[in-house]
Parts: C-alpha cells; sequence; structure tokens
C-alpha cells in the first residue's frame, strides 16, 4: 500500500529521479494519445480483428529491417502499407467475406515474420523480444521525436476527417450521397491506423499495442456516447492507466508493456462491472418504486 502511504515516493519519485522514466511517460503518453484517437473509430467501426490483423502485420517488414540493419520504423510502415493495400483489394475484387479475407492477410503476414526470423533467432532473439512485448524503459530522445511526428499524422489526420469518418460509421449509404467518397474515407482510416501502430510498438510491443488501440475508447464507449467525448476520454483513461502501468513495473519488475496493456484491460472490466452491477440495481428498485408510487426525482437540465 505504498502508493497511499508513501504517494511522493511511488508516484513521483521514480519519474523525479531517472530519465529513462520521464522517457518512457512521455512515451507512453505519446502512444495513448495516437491510439485513442485513431482507436475511437476502430471501436466504433467494430473493426477490432482488422486493427489486431494490422498490429501483427507489421512483423515482416520489421523482421526484414532488423536482418537487413535498415530502420524498423520504415520497415513496419511500408508492411503495415502493404497489409492496408491488401485488406482494400481482397475487399474489392474478392467473392470472400471481409472478416475471411483479413484473416488470411493476418495469418500470411506473421507466418512470414515466423519464416523471416526463424534461421536469425540466435543473432536476433533479443530484438525480437524487444520488437514484440516493447522496451518502452529503452527508447531515447530519437525515439520520442520520431514518435511525435508519427502520433501528429495519425492523431492529426483523424481529426482532419472527422466527419467523413463520423459519417463513414453510422451511415456508408450517407456518406456516399454526400460526396464523402467512403471507399477512400476507409482506406485513409487504415492509413492512419497503421501510423498509429507503426508510433507506438516500439513501447509496448506489436502483440501489445492492440490493448491500447481497443482498451480506452472501449472503456470510454461504456460510459459516453458522444464521439469527441468519447476521444477525449479514451486519451485520459489511457493517459492513466498507462502511467500507472510504467510505475507498477517499476516498483514491481514486471515488463512494462505487458503490464501497460493489462492495465488498460483491468481498467475496462472494472468499469464494465461496475455498470452491470449499477444497472441491476436500478432493476431492483424499479418493483418498489412503482409499488409504492413514487418515482425518482431529477434535476432537470437546461
Amino acid at each position: 500500500m505504498e502508493f497511499l502511504t508513501e504517494p511522493w515516493a511511488w508516484w513521483i519519485e521514480p519519474f523525479a529521479s531517472n530519465p529513462f522514466m520521464r522517457r518512457a511517460l512521455y512515451a507512453g503518453l505519446l502512444a495513448v494519445l495516437s491510439c485513442s484517437i485513431i482507436g475511437t473509430w476502430v471501436v466504433l467501426r467494430g473493426l477490432s480483428f482488422l486493427g489486431d490483423a494490422l498490429a501483427h502485420g507489421v512483423l515482416p517488414g520489421i523482421a526484414i529491417a532488423t536482418i537487413l540493419g535498415g530502420n524498423v520504423t520504415m520497415g513496419a510502415l511500408l508492411a503495415a502499407l502493404v497489409v492496408v493495400g491488401g485488406i482494400g483489394g481482397l475487399r474489392r475484387y474478392s467473392p470472400l467475406p471481409t472478416d475471411t479475407a483479413i484473416g488470411l492477410l493476418f495469418v500470411g503476414m506473421l507466418a512470414l515474420a515466423v519464416v523471416i526470423m526463424s534461421g536469425q533467432s540466435g543473432s536476433y532473439g533479443g530484438d525480437l523480444t524487444a520488437l514484440l512485448f516493447g522496451s518502452i524503459t529503452g527508447v531515447d530522445d530519437a525515439d520520442i521525436q520520431r514518435q511525435i511526428i508519427t502520433t501528429a499524422i495519425s492523431a492529426g489526420g483523424s481529426l482532419l476527417l472527422y466527419r467523413a469518418f463520423l459519417v463513414l460509421t453510422f451511415n456508408e449509404t450517407q456518406a456516399q450521397m454526400l460526396g464523402l467518397r467512403p471507399r477512400l474515407a476507409h482506406f485513409l482510416l487504415l492509413a492512419l491506423l497503421a501510423v498509429a501502430i507503426v508510433s507506438s510498438f516500439e513501447v509496448v510491443g506489436t502483440l501489445l499495442v492492440f490493448a491500447l488501440l481497443i482498451g480506452p475508447p472501449a472503456t470510454a464507449a461504456l460510459l459516453l456516447r458522444r464521439v469527441p467525448l468519447i476521444m477525449a476520454a479514451a486519451v485520459l483513461l489511457g493517459s492513466i492507466t498507462t502511467t500507472v502501468g510504467i510505475l507498477v513495473s517499476y516498483h514491481h519488475d514486471t515488463a512494462a508493456g505487458g503490464t501497460m496493456a493489462l492495465s488498460s484491460v483491468a481498467l475496462f472490466l472494472a468499469v464494465l462491472v461496475l455498470k452491470v452491477l449499477g444497472r441491476a440495481a436500478v432493476e431492483r428498485l424499479r418493483p418498489a418504486q412503482t409499488r409504492t408510487g413514487s418515482a425518482p426525482t431529477s434535476a432537470a437540465t437546461p
């Protein structure tokens, strides 16, 4: 219970005394900003499986860049764009359902990464582990600068295309009638999603970035209905869980990326349980109010 009995030592001192913890916090908050905004559209449109496939689809690019000694971020971005193009092509030309096409790409890209790295496990085992599960405490100033750029692209692009994404989310036919070009908007959404994933994989790893992408927006969607409020709440909740995850990892020597991801999922489950219990309590009160003829009072909202 040190986080209550010694708040300075638990909450503040790790960041005040350790530059690597401050960089980890900056990187985590940038990842939350990027993933929460674009993740709101992913959650509202029911594209979670696509996001998961895209998060794993960057692995071949990372693997190739690692072996060749190239820029890992560029390798991940190129692989993500290949997946985006592949999903668009299969969606347009294949008679199969969209989720089937996504599943094929998901398995194919993951298998390709395994094949590429299978002969390099001895030489690149440590690098591969960091890429899969993240190395947030190992980020440097150059990593944060790159992350600022990619976060600005994904978050800024999502906000600039807000109207097109909003109409596309709730009524694709209406988007077509308004001349918003839903196919192009969908492609741009996938491209921004790819950038968001690439900007965050160094923080939590490709296997865990999905938690930041889905967890905070899904939690916010349980509490709110308006899209701007969901985005703002997702950023706030994601920032809280990321900060707590980093601190828990520091104090208890656990994997930072996994702890951050687990904190995000744990908050979603806690909010869901509280909401279900609250709804059950309201349902139990209604028969009693009906029998007594009383009704709950509420203040009018101007």
